[in-house]
């Protein structure tokens, strides 16, 4: 029987090339699967999985709630915790934000980032909202051509050496209001891939972040072939943040997490009452 090819996006953000280091380096093969995979910003996998260019991919679970009808999260892969969650930062002279004020710009990045999502959920319309790739965050502020920035990944490690400041932890007032994890991305995947697919990707997923736990040497080559911060501590830390238990298994607590954020973005306007949830898969095979 041949094989199902499977079209994986991923980004190339430490936490994402420690835990799929295994499905990268070939050394871990999905039962029955081709697989293909391709490293991009998260925004354009949230564009590239949208547009059908790829058949799962990590995304912001922000963007995944419109995609319930046609899609499920993969219980492996995801990224979700406590202390976790992206940072406002800003220039030391900035503006002060207010609703529709022109004079503070903010950079996100992306409109249908998490990142995003909480800003709109705590800042509503304050200053002036752009976007621009998450790495292009913090050299904006720190040359001036932006006020505030929203950053995510390796910036909640590196903004203060750029002479910035913290205004607020989005993903700690997210903890402090719901008492939930914060749901920032995960692997979505087409249902229409068929439970016995979509079982052994996620097999294969936690393989993969297994094997890298198991090898971290390894993965640490894995990681500096790809990281827009190369320096080691920083790398380390970024996975020591972002890759813990709700990685290998969303479980109980991480469905929930994904609904709060569900509930918090229908009530804020942000997400049409008409959507079907998004799901969690059925658990696979160990």
């Amino acid at each position: 029987m041949d094989a199902r090819r499977v079209r994986l996006g991923i980004s190339p953000c430490p936490n994402d090339t420690f835990a799929f280091h295994g499905l990268l380096t070939g050394a871990v093969r999905p039962r029955g699967i081709e697989l293909s995979i391709e490293l991009l910003d998260i925004e354009a996998l949230n564009a590239g999985f949208e547009a059908g260019r790829f058949d799962a991919a990590k995304v912001s679970f922000a963007a995944a709630l419109a995609w319930g009808a046609s899609s499920v999260v993969l219980r492996a892969g995801s990224a979700l915790g406590f202390g976790v969650g992206p940072l406002l930062v800003a220039r030391p002279d900035a503006p002060p934000l207010a609703a529709r004020d022109p004079r503070a710009r903010v950079l996100c990045p992306g409109a249908r980032t998490t990142a995003h999502l909480l800003y709109r959920l705590f800042h509503g319309e304050a200053g002036q909202v752009e976007h621009t790739l998450f790495s292009a965050i913090l050299p904006a502020l720190e040359r001036g051509a932006a006020d505030y920035g929203v950053c995510i990944h390796e910036g909640r490690f590196t903004y203060a050496r750029r002479g910035l400041v913290l205004v607020e932890d989005l993903g700690a007032t997210w903890e402090a209001r719901t008492g939930a994890p914060l749901p920032l991305g995960g692997i979505v995947a087409r249902r229409e891939l068929g439970p016995a697919t979509l079982a052994a990707l996620d097999a294969a997923l936690r393989a993969s972040l297994d094997l890298a736990r198991a090898e971290p040497d390894a993965a640490l080559a894995t990681m500096r072939a790809h990281a827009a911060e190369l320096d080691d501590a920083v790398i380390r830390a970024h996975v020591d943040l972002y890759v813990n238990a709700w990685t290998r298994d969303l479980g109980p607590q991480g469905a929930a997490a994904l609904a709060a954020l569900s509930h918090a973005a229908r009530a804020a306007g942000l997400l049409p009452d008409y959507l079907p949830e998004l799901a969690v898969a059925p658990e696979g095979p160990p």
